[in-house]
């Protein structure tokens, strides 16, 4: 079983419960399009592994305090490479797709250096002149006339 592969279903079970409380392998088969025993036999692996509580024929799945914070890791992963990919004008949906590719195989270095990038965005007084001069040159194809 891969690290993404388990990464996807902690991220998906978080979600879920989130928004439901529990998780169900209905719920997570949906999610993930695949098929139920699928999900039946990766949650009982991911319960053997400490990051889910899960009892054969019960319906409620529930991650561990582990799972969870392996689970929430993930989701921060992916938010900052979201805001990343947006910040270089990448539309939301391409951006969303990207992320979820690129979240499970990031070094823990760049993702750090990432975060404070967009910080720096973030947190700069008004747009950038350079975070203009980017957009205009990924639209046009060149750089902007120069200002006098």
């Amino acid at each position: 079983m891969s690290s993404e592969t388990v990464e996807n279903y902690l991220e998906t079970i978080y979600l879920i419960s989130k928004r439901k409380g529990y998780a169900r392998v209905s719920d997570i088969s949906t999610a993930l399009k695949v098929k139920a025993p699928t999900v039946t036999e990766m949650v009982q692996k991911l319960a053997d592994r400490g990051l889910v509580m899960y009892e054969r024929y019960k319906r409620d799945i529930r991650l561990t305090s582990k799972g969870e914070e392996k689970a929430k890791r993930v989701i921060e992963r992916h938010r900052i490479l979201k805001a990343f990919l947006q910040v270089l004008g990448v539309s939301e949906e391409v951006a969303e797709e990207d992320a979820c590719r690129i979240e499970h195989h990031i070094h823990p270095e760049t993702l750090e250096r990432l975060s404070k990038f967009i910080e720096f965005v973030q947190k700069a007084p008004k747009s950038p002149k350079w975070l203009e001069h980017f957009r205009y040159f990924c639209e046009k194809g060149e750089h902007p006339p120069c200002e006098e």
